[in-house]
């Protein structure tokens, strides 16, 4: 009984932290498309799938895995209490029990159960593709990205490479802003979507086996040379979305970051207007950014 009054007192004050925990994460973060220092739990969420994701993740699993691991230590407490020799000098040769083996199979597959329902629904959510408004391929190279808009959305080829010290110093006394260049995270060459739009996003590989993935989206799939895998996602708010590659594909795994800007039907419109006179006319672009004068490599 003392047991059973601990664990489920245990349970209850875990359950509220890690509520807490959850709400405090998100306002951690500050709403921004990339890591910040000192951050827990997951970024901001830009899309559905996201949000569906930081859902199942904050609002199931963590005070599910919190109740049993609180649960579990007050049992363990209780064993140590209540049956050390001094207190149970007499001890049980008691060595199956019916119910209680029962039980500890029956409810570990229940609570899997529960936890299946929604995690198939939102795996389905992000295997199926919807309609989409616009196809862009990525290829992952040694190491850094390759962004292709087919001719029916723009019919331009661009690489995004990581800048270094050096260079993101080069795109601030240039114009860029300081916000816009964290540092392993800024790349040359910024991708850009227009807001609430279906984005089918075509992944590959051109050497060793590179990941795709952007965490406010709630995307993430390997790039396989010799292979075309698909993934989606409709960004609903307006910002820069960083990611990075998430397969160990070599010495400079660690620097090979992508960025893709949402922004409004318009602003995208004249970001394309643009980007197809500049990489039209240079096969290796310099670092340019909206507004700002090139920087050379």
């Amino acid at each position: 009984m003392f047991g059973m009054k601990m664990a489920g007192k245990f349970a209850g004050a875990g359950l509220a932290a890690a509520l807490v925990f959850a709400s405090a994460s998100a306002v951690l973060a500050e709403d921004k498309g990339m890591p910040l220092p000192w951050q827990k739990g997951l970024q901001p969420p830009a899309t559905q799938i996201a949000e569906n994701i930081q859902w199942f993740h904050d609002g199931l699993l963590l005070p599910i895995i919190t109740v049993i691991s609180i649960f579990v230590l007050a049992l363990l407490i209780y064993i140590v209490v209540r049956f050390n020799e001094k207190a149970n000098p007499v001890p049980s040769k008691t060595t199956h029990h019916t119910m209680l083996e029962v039980a500890w199979t029956v409810i570990p597959v229940l609570i899997l159960v529960f936890i299946a329902v929604p995690s198939f629904k939102l795996l389905r959510e992000q295997v199926v593709i919807p309609k989409s408004d616009m196809t862009i391929k990525v290829t992952g190279k040694q190491w850094y990205w390759t962004f292709e808009y087919p001719k029916d959305y723009g019919g331009i080829t661009f690489d995004a490479i990581m800048l270094n010290d050096e260079d993101r110093a080069k795109a601030i006394k240039a114009g860029a802003k300081a916000e816009d260049m964290p540092r392993l995270l800024a790349v040359d060459n910024i991708a850009y979507v227009p807001v609430n739009k279906v984005v089918r996003v075509q992944v590959t590989a051109a050497d060793v086996i590179h990941a795709f993935a952007i965490q406010s989206f709630g995307v993430k799939i390997d790039a396989v040379p010799g292979r075309l895998n698909e993934t989606w996602f409709k960004a609903t708010k307006e910002g820069i979305y960083y990611g990075q590659c998430q397969e160990l594909c070599g010495k400079d795994h660690a620097f090979m970051p992508l960025a893709i800007r949402v922004v409004s039907q318009d602003k995208y419109d004249a970001w394309l207007k643009e980007a197809q006179k500049k990489f039209a006319t240079d096969p290796s672009p310099a670092m340019q950014f909206a507004g700002t004068p090139a920087v050379q490599q």
